[in-house]
C-alpha cells in the first residue's frame, strides 16, 4: 500500500522529470531544490534574449561595405537621399541592442507584414533617387546645392516636431558633439551635393553601377587603415564591379565626362564618410549624455549642421542670382515636388529601420541589391534613356556583381 508520503515524492520526481524532458516549457528544476522552497523559474524563451541581437550583430548596424542601392537606406538613416546607398556601419564594432535607448522610436512592428515594410522601403529609396532625377533633369534645375539645403530643413522640420512631440528620441545637440561630428558632416555635405551634380548628368541606370566603385574604394580603405580582411569572393565581386563600371561607362551613350567627373568625386567622399564615420562614432557617443547616438539622432545632427555650411556653398557658387530668376521657383507643383523628395529621403530612415525589425539581415542586403534592378529599368524607361545592347548588358553584369558582393559579405559575416 502507497503512503502519502511516497505519493507526494513520486509526484514530485514525475514533475520534475516532465521539465527536464522538455525545456521547451522554458522552466528549469533544480534538482537539488530543497523540499518546501520554490525552484528558481527561467521563464525567458531563448528567442528573445537572442533573436534581436543576432539580427544586429549580423549587420553591424549597416556595414561599411554594402550594395549601393542598399546604402541609400543608410543615407538617410545615417546620410540622406542620393549616396546613403554606399554607407554600411557593420565595422563599428556596437550592438544595436547595446546602443539603442529604452525610449526608442517604436516603430510598428507588425505579425506577418514584413513583405509590406519591405515593399515601403524600396519604394522610398527608389523614388527618392527618381524624384531627384526628375527635379535636375526633368524641370532642369540647376541649383543643386539649394535642393539639397531644403531638402535638409524638410527633415529638421519633420524629426525636430515629432522629437519635441515625444514621438521619437533624439540627442541633445550640445557644442562637444557638434565639435566631434563636424569633420563627418563637411564630408557628408560635400557627398551629397555631388552626388546632385552627378545624378543631372548621369542616366539612373548608370549612376547605379558607379556607385559600385565606392565599395572597392571603402574595401581597399578597411585593408589599409584598419587591417581588415575580406574573403576571396569579396574580392572576386569588386572586380566585377570595377569591370562593369569601366564597360559600362565605354559603351554609355549619353557619356558626360562632367558627370563622370563629380561622381568619381562622390565616390571617394562616401568611402571617406564611411570610413571616418566608423572612427568618429564611439567618441560622438561619449559626447551624448545618453552615452549613445541612434539613427534619428544622426539624421537630425547631419542635417542640422549641413545647413549653414549649404548657405555659405549656394552664396559661393552664386545660386542666388539664378534661384531669383528662374520661374521654377513659381510653380506650386515644384514646390510640392521638391518637398516630396525632402520627406522621401527622410521616409528612407523610417523604413529601412521598420524592415529591419520585421525581417533578417539576409533578406535586407539581398533586397537592398536586388532594388536596384527595378530603379535601373525605371530610370532607362522613364526618362527615355538611350542605350546599346552592350551597355545594358554591363549594367546588367554590374546589377548581378552587386548581388554577388552582397551573398559574399553576408557568408564572410558568417563565417566570422
Amino acid at each position: 500500500m502507497v503512503s502519502s508520503t511516497d505519493l507526494v515524492c513520486g509526484i514530485r520526481s514525475g514533475v520534475c522529470a516532465l521539465f527536464f524532458l522538455n525545456p521547451q516549457l522554458g522552466i528549469h528544476v533544480d534538482p537539488g531544490t530543497p523540499p518546501g522552497r520554490k525552484a528558481p523559474e527561467i521563464t525567458t524563451s531563448p528567442l528573445m534574449n537572442g533573436e534581436k541581437s543576432k539580427l544586429w550583430d549580423q549587420i553591424g548596424g549597416q556595414s561599411s561595405l554594402a550594395s549601393p542601392m542598399r546604402r541609400e537606406i543608410g543615407n538617410r538613416s545615417m546620410m540622406r537621399s542620393f549616396s546613403a546607398d554606399e554607407i554600411d556601419l557593420e565595422d563599428l564594432k556596437t550592438s544595436k541592442d547595446k546602443d539603442r535607448p529604452s525610449g526608442s522610436l517604436r516603430l510598428p512592428k507588425i505579425q506577418n507584414h514584413s513583405l509590406l515594410s519591405g515593399l515601403a522601403y524600396c519604394i522610398a529609396s527608389c523614388s527618392m533617387i527618381l524624384v531627384n532625377k526628375f527635379v535636375l533633369s526633368g524641370y532642369g534645375f540647376n541649383a543643386g546645392i539649394s535642393l539639397m539645403l531644403y531638402q535638409n530643413i524638410v527633415s529638421v522640420i519633420i524629426v525636430s516636431t515629432l522629437s519635441l512631440s515625444g514621438v521619437i528620441p533624439t540627442e541633445p545637440l550640445t557644442w562637444k558633439l557638434i565639435k566631434v561630428w563636424l569633420p563627418v558632416n563637411i564630408i557628408f555635405v560635400g557627398m551629397l551635393i555631388t552626388s546632385m551634380f552627378s545624378l543631372k548628368y548621369i542616366n539612373v541606370a548608370m549612376l547605379t553601377i558607379l556607385k559600385n566603385v565606392t565599395n572597392v574604394l571603402t574595401a581597399s580603405g578597411e585593408t589599409y587603415f584598419f587591417k581588415k580582411q575580406h574573403d576571396r569572393q569579396v574580392w572576386i565581386s569588386l572586380t566585377l564591379m570595377i569591370i562593369s563600371a569601366i564597360a559600362g561607362g565605354i559603351t554609355d551613350l549619353s557619356f558626360h565626362a562632367v558627370g563622370y567627373t563629380w561622381q568619381t568625386v562622390n565616390c571617394i567622399l562616401t568611402a571617406s564618410y564611411s570610413l571616418t564615420l566608423r572612427h568618429v562614432m564611439d567618441s560622438a557617443k561619449e559626447a551624448t549624455r545618453s552615452g549613445n547616438l541612434n539613427e534619428l539622432s544622426m539624421v537630425l545632427l547631419n542635417n542640422v549642421l549641413s545647413l549653414p555650411l549649404g548657405v555659405i556653398l549656394v552664396l559661393a557658387f552664386n545660386e542666388v542670382e539664378y534661384l531669383l530668376e528662374t520661374p521654377l521657383l513659381r510653380m506650386p507643383m515644384f514646390w510640392l515636388v521638391i518637398t516630396a523628395s525632402g520627406v522621401l529621403g527622410l521616409a528612407i530612415s523610417f523604413t529601412s529601420m521598420w524592415f529591419l525589425r520585421q525581417t533578417s539581415a539576409t533578406t535586407y542586403s539581398l533586397v537592398g541589391s536586388l532594388n536596384k534592378i527595378p530603379l535601373s529599368i525605371s530610370g532607362i524607361l522613364l526618362f527615355k534613356v538611350h542605350t546599346s545592347m552592350q551597355n545594358s548588358i554591363s549594367i546588367l553584369f554590374g546589377l548581378l556583381a552587386g548581388v554577388f558582393f552582397a551573398r559574399a559579405k553576408l557568408r564572410g559575416n558568417s563565417q566570422s
